[in-house]
């Protein structure tokens, strides 16, 4: 074991200034890729765990305060934020209602004012949800980019390694199998770790998309379950 990890050393020292420059772009491909599989994986596990601490708070809670004080404690929630951001709205539109109200205001004009108002909420919640998602899959592209195109550039490495082989072979004019070896090993490398990048990358890509598409539809069923609760308070004229 210990032999093999000194050839691999003593193959990659020996390889030519193409073949080196390959594998530098890949190991930079690697960290980066692995960088942003281990940023990920935090962020959605979190985003998974407290996403269900606060539905689940959010349906026993008695009133929206409440929910309210626990989603700022919860930081990483994605559904939390959207919530944050819904009730801020909801505040204003009865803080205007209110207003109205002990104004002596509270006309048909000021009713239709509440439903509009509904509608601001609709709008807010749809722009937290797109901002939530473009969030989560901040990066998340790189990881398929990364599985596309690095199989081919360690190909083009072993490639050009191979053509440096038979261009040996050629001013040797020998085709023995210790002038062939050397050149067509160094140039085997490049494909291998091409492909040593890209699998986990795909694989990671794959999950994460997946992972998204299951929080996403998580935000888009609250924010339908939380208009609801705000259509039927609109329409008694409170809310908590």
């Amino acid at each position: 074991m210990m032999q093999s990890e000194i050839d691999i050393i003593q193959i990659l020292s020996s390889a030519g200034l193409m073949v080196q420059g390959v594998l530098l772009l890949l190991l930079f491909f690697s960290v980066t890729s692995w960088t942003i599989i281990i940023i990920k994986w935090r962020y959605i596990h979190r985003a998974f765990r407290e996403s269900t601490r606060f539905i689940e708070y959010f349906w026993k809670s008695r009133d929206l305060a409440s929910a309210y004080a626990k989603a700022k404690q919860l930081t990483g929630c994605p559904v939390a934020r959207i919530f944050r951001i819904g009730y801020v709205e909801l505040k204003k539109i009865s803080q205007s209602t209110r207003a109205a109200g002990e104004a002596g205001e509270e006309t048909a004009g000021a009713i239709t004012g509440r439903f509009s108002g509904g509608d601001n909420v609709k709008r807010a919640l749809r722009r937290a949800i797109t901002s939530e998602t473009t969030r989560m899959t901040q990066m998340v592209p790189f990881l398929a980019t990364t599985g596309n195109t690095t199989p081919f550039i360690g190909l083009f490495g072993t490639v050009w390694g191979i053509m440096n082989s038979f261009h040996g072979i050629g001013m040797r004019g020998s085709a023995s199998l210790a002038v062939v070896a050397p050149g067509i090993s160094e140039a085997l490398i490049a494909t291998a770790a091409g492909l040593a990048v890209a699998i986990p990358s795909v694989i990671a890509f794959n999950y994460f998309m997946q992972k998204i598409k299951v929080v996403e539809s998580e935000l888009i069923s609250f924010s339908a379950d939380f208009l609801n609760i705000i259509d039927r308070d609109i329409l008694t004229g409170s809310h908590n």
